[in-house]
């Protein structure tokens, strides 16, 4: 079993799962954090699902052992930061897992720490909401991640597996990751970005069809481009998405972008709409619903 585990980034997601690896062995999990969340925290405690948790803090230049697994949960404004604050939490042998929205941050990550076993990751229908200090979630979601490819489990695979039973997270080893990974970025897009313009929970996109049919068209966008790049995304994984926020998630929950929005936070734009612009244009593949979200979403973050 894993012994040593740190984790960088106690949004949402990441606190939703540090309160489940705390819960299995508080000793094991270190929580990076600078000096002022450091102090916060400490006198404040993090409180997840009415509970408060007191992790195990350490500040980025504190000298530690270096880590069996380390987990980034940061927002991506913040990733360049967090791959300078888990250097000391990185040995040779040390697992990364990155837990962010986007297809980018693995290749990020990856060129700082070449020589490590980078496990491509993102978590699928947790509904976690943060404010201030506290969160809350009623469905943790599950984590997907492993090799690029999973017909026979890697040994870092089975590690990382038998951690995650022992703490009771949810998760998924697809046998096609990327394939995965392209999937939740075809959600992200269209969801996290139209849910952040029209401001609207989950119950919008369930019960109103022009809400739903913007969404659809964000990721149709995806869809085009993922074939260009060899990966076939088809209606069929729109479908499997559309039962999710259909019947597994909370009317009332939010995407984490819209909740940066409603507290006046930088969004995600940048890796999702961004990210889909630039591919439209290397594959001359035009991307109109994206290229306006995103100057929708730039007017947002400047109104704040």
């Amino acid at each position: 079993m894993m012994t040593n585990v740190s984790l960088i980034g106690l949004g949402g997601i990441g606190a939703a799962y540090a309160s489940k690896l705390h819960d299995l062995a508080p000793e094991n999990l270190k929580i990076i954090v600078n000096h002022e969340r450091m102090s916060r925290f400490q006198k404040e405690g993090v409180t997840i699902n009415s509970n408060r948790y007191d992790f195990q803090y350490i500040q980025p230049e504190e000298l530690t052992k270096p880590a069996e697994l380390v987990l980034i949960a940061v927002k991506y404004d913040g990733l360049n930061q967090a791959i300078k604050d888990v250097q000391q939490h990185i040995g040779p042998d040390t697992i990364i897992i990155s837990l962010m929205n986007g297809i980018t941050s693995e290749e990020m990550i990856a060129k700082a720490y070449p020589d490590n076993v980078i496990l491509p990751a993102m978590c699928v229908a947790i509904d976690a909401i943060r404010e201030g200090t506290s969160v809350t979630f009623s469905n943790i979601g599950r984590i997907c991640f492993g090799e690029n490819t999973n017909q026979t489990l890697s040994t870092n695979v089975k590690k990382v597996s038998q951690l995650f039973d022992q703490a009771g997270i949810p998760y998924e080893v697809p046998e096609d990751m990327l394939h995965t990974m392209w999937w939740k970025f075809m959600i992200n897009v269209g969801i996290n970005q139209t849910s952040a313009v029209l401001k609207a929970p989950y119950r919008v996109f369930q019960e109103i069809p022009e809400a739903h049919a913007f969404m659809k068209s964000a990721m149709q966008e995806v869809i085009t481009l993922a074939k260009a790049r060899g990966i076939q995304l088809t209606e069929d994984d729109f479908l499997k998405f559309d039962q999710i926020l259909k019947k597994g998630l909370a009317p009332e929950g939010k995407t984490s972008m819209l909740q940066d929005v409603e507290a006046g936070r930088k969004t995600e734009v940048e890796y999702l709409a961004g990210t889909v612009s630039k591919l439209g244009k290397t594959y001359q593949i035009p991307t109109p619903i994206n290229d306006m979200l995103y100057n929708m979403i730039k007017v947002l973050e400047k109104t704040y």
